[in-house]
């Protein structure tokens, strides 16, 4: 066995035996997943679509750019999805305020899931300002906020700023729900 030769050190032979160990590099299965994810999402996007309804006679209709961000969000994903099938691998953030060895703190992780989840079931029924108080507060909280009541208090004002410019002002689709009902009659 020469030393000098490719694959054939002594890193690169079994004990006992004069094969050569196959190295398979470790998946990055978590980038993978999210590559994959957002690769359905772009498809999903892409034939959502085409469920639009175009008004007849429309020059440029409003497929227009759900097109666009679609076929930008596919090509992103499959880019990166191809990046990393040929080994590129983001790099761990290396701030001073990140803690590598700290594990993932699952529980939160379910707690602001469960609030998102929340928040989009409680939309329609008690409308945009208490669901988005709701979730902004309990995010906060789930984050570790000290006052948790002045976290729901911020986010009340901020989900009333939003409703009233968005679907006041502008004229977007956010439900008032029964408690804001008088005040959507204003606009």
């Amino acid at each position: 066995m020469t030393t000098g030769s490719p694959g054939t050190g002594p890193d690169s032979v079994r004990a006992g035996t004069n094969r050569p160990v196959r190295l398979v590099a470790s998946l990055p299965i978590g980038e993978l997943v999210f590559a994959a994810l957002m690769v359905a999402l772009g498809v999903f996007a892409l034939v959502g679509v085409f469920a639009i309804h175009v008004p007849v006679g429309a020059h440029v209709g409003p497929r227009v750019f759900p097109i666009f961000v679609a076929v930008i969000l596919l090509g992103a994903a499959l880019a990166v999805l191809v990046g990393i099938l040929r080994g590129q691998r983001g790099v761990p953030e290396g701030g001073e305020d990140i803690d590598q060895s700290l594990p993932t703190d699952w529980l939160t992780l379910l707690k602001i899931t469960g609030l998102v989840v929340a928040h989009l079931l409680l939309i329609e029924p008690i409308g945009w300002v208490p669901a988005a108080a709701l979730l902004f507060g309990g995010v906060a909280w789930s984050l570790g906020a000290k006052r948790w009541w002045m976290a729901l208090l911020i986010g009340t004002g901020l989900a009333l700023v939003i409703q009233i410019v968005f679907g006041g002002l502008l004229g977007l689709s956010l439900p008032w729900g029964p408690a804001l009902e008088w005040l959507g009659r204003m606009f």
